[in-house]
């Protein structure tokens, strides 16, 4: 005689809490859904909460003066013969006509010329540090670079016009004025420019050097490419977001830049930070008091299209490096 198979008990299934639900059922999809979406929307509610005091940092440090700024670029100054407080648009008119106009220029050019520079010459160094096979050798050149690209203000004028000032030990060593050399000339200024431009460059570009797989340098040279056409044809596409968002970077600290060109050459290069400063110090026409914020808001207006650029820049390159 036979006998009936002994029945076998369905496993338990495990819910979507990770513990066990009923024997020989399932926790529907429809179900875990939710779960899964309050606990991520609890998830990002406490992110924000930890960007909340940076937050209101930016809202207190940038916010409120911009707002300042705006208002009063396009409001009479308080020594205007009808009174502070009126609508105007003769400020914002005023400071892009002229010796003001002259020298928003003259800091774009600048700031141009120099980061172009910074970003030629600090791509190079910053490969060179990337590949270094001596580990001291990479911190201590990222570490300097750190320090020289926040180093500015009166004193990197200061040591400039001791080394190749007009009476400069380098200057008087090599005999460079009988070539036309002088520090108080435009090419002057970009020099000292350059010289926290390039090390910030080597931060800025340095991550992104090292985001550069090995596996596409092997796979064009077993492909026969050579070392330029790896660079022309692999490195340099993927690079050229970072290398172009670098640009903007620099591009933007030499245009905010103001105390080393006030201590080394003052007024006599024109600069939209020395008109700005000169404005700030009253020396404007009775009833252009607010002449200054109206310069200070096409600063404003020329970093936010420079951010504008930078941002989506650098979007697009961490989608290859990360």
């Amino acid at each position: 005689m036979t006998t009936a198979p002994t029945p076998v008990p369905a496993p338990a299934a495990v819910d979507s809490n990770g513990g066990a639900g009923t024997p020989g059922t399932a926790t529907p999809a429809s179900e875990a859904a939710p779960t899964a979406n309050r606990r991520n929307r609890r998830s990002g509610n406490r992110a924000w909460l930890g960007a909340l005091p940076l937050m209101v940092f930016f809202a207190i440090g940038f916010g409120l003066p911009a707002v300042a700024i705006a208002i009063g670029a396009f409001t009479t100054s308080s020594d205007a013969p009808g009174g502070g407080g009126t609508f105007t648009l003769s400020n914002l008119s005023n400071s892009l006509q002229g010796a003001y106009f002259t020298a928003l220029l003259g800091s774009v050019k600048l700031s141009a010329l120099t980061a172009l520079i910074g970003t030629v010459v600090g791509l190079p160094l910053a490969q060179a540090v990337a590949t270094s096979r001596f580990r001291m050798v990479r911190e201590a050149v990222l570490s300097g670079s750190g320090v020289l690209a926040n180093f500015g203000g009166v004193p990197l004028a200061f040591m400039f016009v001791a080394t190749l000032g007009n009476a400069g030990e380098v200057t008087t060593s090599l005999g460079l004025k009988k070539y036309g050399w002088s520090l108080y000339t435009f090419d002057g200024l970009a020099v000292v420019y350059l010289y926290f431009l390039i090390p910030l460059m080597i931060l800025t570009i340095t991550p992104a050097l090292e985001g550069l797989r090995v596996q596409w340098r092997e796979a064009a040279a077993n492909n026969g490419a050579t070392t330029f056409q790896y660079w022309r044809y692999v490195a340099l596409p993927v690079l050229l977001p970072s290398l172009l968002g670098g640009y903007v970077l620099l591009f933007g600290a030499s245009f905010a830049a103001y105390a080393t060109a006030e201590a080394m050459v003052g007024s006599s290069i024109p600069l939209i930070s020395m008109q700005i400063g000169d404005a700030l110090s009253g020396n404007v026409l009775v009833g252009q008091g607010n002449l200054a914020l109206a310069l200070g808001l096409d600063m404003i207006v020329v970093a936010g299209l420079v951010m504008a650029v930078y941002l989506p820049l650098q979007r697009r390159s961490a989608k290859w490096l990360s």
